[in-house]
């Protein structure tokens, strides 16, 4: 069916060299599409002709969360002169076999989660070796066959493609309403203009850092990033941690507690969210920052609602630092400095109540288009699966088949 090669590893001696070449990485790979946007380079002196990529090569990604494990594209030659790494798997076809039916092959494997079967897992990462891969069954029909289903497979992927792009790009659309609408209420405001460190009524706290609890062991409730992230405060975004209780009695959360994360990608360092849960139910880590408000002053509410607004979660990301490749951090100083407009209490209430208007309206549509997206995963699998099959014609009462298959 063909050959399957790992890429090459990289490493801080190939950073620079005589034979700089570019290369593709699990960054750049996705279904049925190659981004080469962000190319990085490294010294190939000697070996770049074995990972040198041709026309027609097939890469899939070795290291990805499980239901991406195997995700493949077609290199197609542009750009020229450009290898791969060992994040990703090189399958070139023998002569019996189509390229685009290789890349068909595999968006099935990919989406069945076949490959995930003979993955190795580590934390939230699923790794599919080139063994591995070879044992995964390859049907290899006649050429001409292979020819029949590509092309009509490709002519309803299309057709979904197109459907599933006007979808994304209304999802962007309500996300522009959303920051708009937030941003317009707020900046229209009358009142006076006041820094974070003015409302609090204690200092601000870091919180603690510690290992994860092992299985058998006690250990104390300790928030993750995604709940801030998720504005979700439940058991599904907790972990327990083998924090000494001597050491984190000031961290325990209380109602109307807000969190920043001082810590995460450039997009979410900075992003806020507010607990409004029991006291004492968790406690949180060293990469947020809490702050607790006076409320003689200022609702936790409508404090949660600015920091999170497009222009003070903007100024806080621009405040973040860090090394290239690190995760960038704020501290204290870049929250203490934000400031923003504090109307009467009541005028707050007001807002409040209003945003929230906002963010209901913006959970609807988003989750209208959540599960469109959804419908068209399925209706994708369930084509793909009709392909090998062999239930696809090429007429239009195929996608009936296709959507009596995944209830559509």
């Amino acid at each position: 069916m063909g050959r399957i090669d790992l890429g090459r590893q990289r490493h801080p001696d190939w950073h620079t060299g005589p034979e700089m070449r570019p290369y593709l990485r699990v960054a750049n790979v996705f279904e049925d599409r190659i981004d080469t946007s962000n190319l990085k380079e490294m010294d190939f002196s000697g070996v770049f002709e074995r990972y040198k990529l041709e026309p027609g090569d097939v890469l899939l990604n070795e290291g990805q969360s499980p239901e991406f494990l195997g995700r493949p594209a077609i290199y197609r030659g542009t750009p020229e002169n450009i290898a791969f790494t060992n994040t990703l798997l090189r399958f070139r076809a023998s002569p019996d076999v189509l390229p685009e039916w290789a890349l068909t092959v595999f968006r099935r494997h990919m989406h069945s989660r076949r490959f995930v079967r003979e993955a190795r897992i580590t934390t939230n990462i699923a790794h599919l070796s080139a063994s591995r891969l070879k044992s995964v069954e390859f049907p290899v029909p006649p050429i001409r066959e292979q020819r029949r289903i590509v092309e009509v497979l490709e002519d309803h992927l299309s057709r979904l493609d197109a459907a599933q792009s006007e979808v994304g790009s209304a999802a962007r659309r309500v996300g522009a309403w959303r920051r708009a609408s937030v941003d317009r209420l707020l900046s229209n405001l009358d009142a006076p203009v006041r820094s974070v460190a003015e409302l609090l009524r204690e200092p601000m706290r870091n919180g603690h850092s510690a290992r994860a609890a092992r299985d058998g062991e006690p250990g104390i409730r300790t928030l993750t990033l995604t709940a801030v992230t998720r504005q979700s405060f439940s058991d599904t975004y907790t972990k327990m941690s083998s924090a000494e209780p001597k050491r984190v009695v000031g961290l325990w959360l209380a109602p109307g507690d807000i969190l920043v994360q001082r810590s995460n990608t450039p997009e979410l360092v900075g992003t806020a969210a507010m607990y409004g849960g029991p006291p004492n139910w968790a406690i949180f880590p060293d990469l947020m920052i809490r702050l607790r408000v006076d409320t003689d002053v200022a609702l936790p509410e409508y404090v949660t609602a600015v920091l999170r607004s497009e222009r003070v979660h903007r100024q806080l990301r621009s405040k973040a630092k860090g090394l290239a490749g690190s995760m960038p951090k704020i501290d204290q100083q870049a929250i203490a400095s934000v400031v923003l407009k504090v109307p009467p209490l009541r005028r707050q209430r007001e807002l409040v109540s209003e945003l929230s208007e906002i963010e209901q309206t913006y959970s609807r549509l988003a989750g209208a288009a959540n599960a469109v997206r959804r419908q068209g995963q399925a209706l994708r699998k369930a084509l793909l699966e009709a392909a090998f099959a062999g239930r696809l014609t090429g007429r239009a009462r195929d996608m009936d088949m296709v959507e009596e298959m995944t209830g559509v």
